[in-house]
């Protein structure tokens, strides 16, 4: 097979092994350091944005483009740099090797350049802190024409040096995209079959599947708005009197941009979330000690979800105005997609049901994650239809939704995995205590946060204000509420803070893990070294013989099976997905 005889491109050096590594788990962790150094950088922003809004006028250092600067970098950073990067470019490049048998990616090399093309676009973004007019103004979407208009904040290099940045990503994501799917596709282990892939590496493969198909129209719009920008085209500029001059635009078309962001902004949603379900499938089953529930069902959930979420954007944009048959149209496909994730919901539910359920750390976030995804899609029904969709758009209710489906839920994930994946990793455990804390602060204070954020979306409060002086409609309680909710948000963040010091100390302090410690049944943990050398597997590749979901299986000597322990007709399941097994238990 390819995966045998690849060259592994041994390093030579403390450089060819740590810095321009060839190694997918080095890689991998080159991703996840700077998109955790680049998520600190947003979280602080959010905090930042929380004293206005709590406390209005009390910061002089905080006035209307500030505000709104950090209201747009901490929005892009979220979205693109952190979630997308830890996700695709973090977990996507330690497991999926490890989990389908594999020695490396396909193509190292290019996967060690996408990471240092990554790191430049992050570079060219905080830059745009330090130059003239500081970054743009302009809101995480960047619509405009107001993003490029004078009067915005960061018109003169913040626009540009974000444009570059999201260009610059967009060439690391399909580098390593091509190198996810080309190494899912081409390089699975003896008898890893596409349907005995753990469910994280299906959500990582359709994610970058999607990533590769709708980041291409934000490539083009970044283009095309820096054209109009530097060399005044007209892509998005229509004629437009700005400060009572003419502009050089003639005839561009905001409502273009729109379409073309939006093209890549839902099924960004999905990017992000696909591999999310993944991970929690498997953290689910393993600290639960049973099968999952519908492996074959949660498979095609996973496709339909991805297939789907091409042709849902324009619900983004129903008070943009539209035909009113294409608004019903989007209103359906997105009540539809709410389908095989209702499915996947319903599964984790049957996998839990009677399972032998260990409260871990990583157990707690999956949970917590299930909880928090299920509120926020809630939300997001009433968001997907029209009528109630336009009063709301402009409000705190969208926030609210927002970050519950975006924002908290898929940083529970990435904490749970972070615990699950830990021992693997350094060989050690992260500390529990610390972990349990950091799991109810962050989870209650999410609640915390953003329930009143829905109440306050009912009451009309308008979203991307900088200040909210003198109006009626808007209650003094209103205040009061925003006061306490910023109050929470600092306690939250204060808590990553724990999180990021039991990263470091456990490193170093940790209990010594031993080779599998969750006694998981997938691949990553059947390997001979912990954390595993360069090349994973030793002299020869293992050869899979089930599924990775093997758990509690009646007449085995433990309570789970190695996906490759040998065969044994008496154990295995015929149908090799473990249906009759699982319907036994159920």
């Amino acid at each position: 097979m390819y995966a045998d005889l690849s060259p592994l491109h041994e390093p030579r050096s403390f450089l060819t092994k740590y810095v321009w590594s060839q190694d997918h788990k080095v890689i991998a962790i080159q991703y996840s350091l700077t998109a955790i150094a680049v998520g600190v950088v947003g979280l602080i922003l959010s905090d930042l944005m929380r004293l206005q809004l709590g406390f209005p006028g009390r910061f002089a250092f905080i006035d209307a483009n500030h505000y709104y600067q950090f209201v747009t970098m901490h929005g892009m950073i979220m979205v693109i740099y952190l979630l997308t990067a830890l996700f695709l470019g973090g977990f996507g490049n330690y497991l999926i090797p490890l989990m389908v048998g594999a020695r490396d990616m396909v193509f190292p090399y290019m996967n060690m350049l996408s990471y240092w093309v990554y790191q430049v676009a992050v570079w060219v973004l905080m830059a745009s802190f330090f130059v003239p007019g500081g970054p743009t103004g302009a809101g995480w979407t960047l619509y405009p024409p107001q993003a490029i208009l004078p009067g915005t904040p960061g018109t003169e290099w913040g626009i540009v040096l974000m444009l570059i940045s999201l260009a610059i990503f967009i060439v690391a994501t399909t580098m390593g995209g091509l190198n996810y799917v080309t190494t899912v596709l081409q390089a699975r282990a003896e008898g890893m079959t596409l349907m005995r892939m753990p469910l994280t590496v299906w959500g990582i493969f359709v994610a970058t599947i999607l990533a590769l198909l709708a980041f291409p129209a934000l490539l083009v719009s970044a283009i095309m708005m820096l054209l109009d920008r530097l060399l005044h085209t007209s892509f998005f500029m229509p004629s437009v009197v700005s400060m009572g001059m003419q502009l050089k635009h003639n005839g561009g078309s905001p409502l273009l941009f729109q379409h073309l962001f939006w093209f890549f902004g839902h099924p960004e949603v999905y990017i992000v979330a696909l591999p999310a379900f993944g991970i929690v499938s498997d953290l689910i089953s393993v600290h639960a000690r049973k099968s999952i529930f519908g492996y074959r069902n949660m498979v095609w959930a996973i496709l339909a979800i991805g297939g789907l979420s091409l042709v849902v954007w324009a619900h983004h944009m129903f008070v943009s105005g539209m035909n009113p048959y294409f608004g019903f149209f989007f209103a359906t496909t997105t009540l539809i997609i709410a389908v095989p994730t209702a499915i996947k919901v319903y599964n984790w539910m049957l996998t839990l049901w009677r399972g032998n359920i260990h409260l871990t750390v990583p157990m707690l976030f999956a949970v917590g994650f299930v909880s928090t995804f299920v509120i926020g899609g809630l939300t997001g029904l009433f968001l997907g239809n029209v009528s109630v969709d336009i009063p709301l758009s402009n409000t705190y209710f969208v926030v609210a939704h927002f970050h519950m489906v975006m924002g908290v839920s898929p940083i529970l994930v990435v904490f749970g995995g972070l615990y699950h994946w830990y021992p693997k990793i350094t060989g050690r455990m992260l500390n529990d205590g610390l972990g349990k804390f950091h799991f109810w602060v962050t989870f209650l204070g999410t609640y915390a946060i953003y329930f009143p954020m829905h109440y306050l979306g009912i009451l009309g409060m308008p979203r991307r204000y900088y200040a909210y002086d003198n109006y009626q409609f808007i209650p003094g309680s209103a205040q009061t509420l925003n006061a306490d909710i910023t109050v929470i948000a600092f306690l939250v963040g204060l808590a990553q803070f724990v999180f990021l010091f039991n990263l470091a100390w456990s490193l170093f302090k940790g209990k010594p893990s031993g080779a599998n410690p969750w006694r998981a049944a997938s691949l990553e943990w059947q390997t001979p070294d912990t954390p595993p050398i360069h090349g994973n597997w030793g002299a020869t590749l293992p050869v899979v013989h089930r599924w990775p979901y093997a758990y509690s299986v009646p007449g085995a000597a433990q309570d789970f099976i190695p996906q490759n322990a040998p065969a044994d007709p008496a154990l295995d399941d015929p149908g090799d997905l473990g249906q009759a097994v699982e319907g036994a238990k159920i």
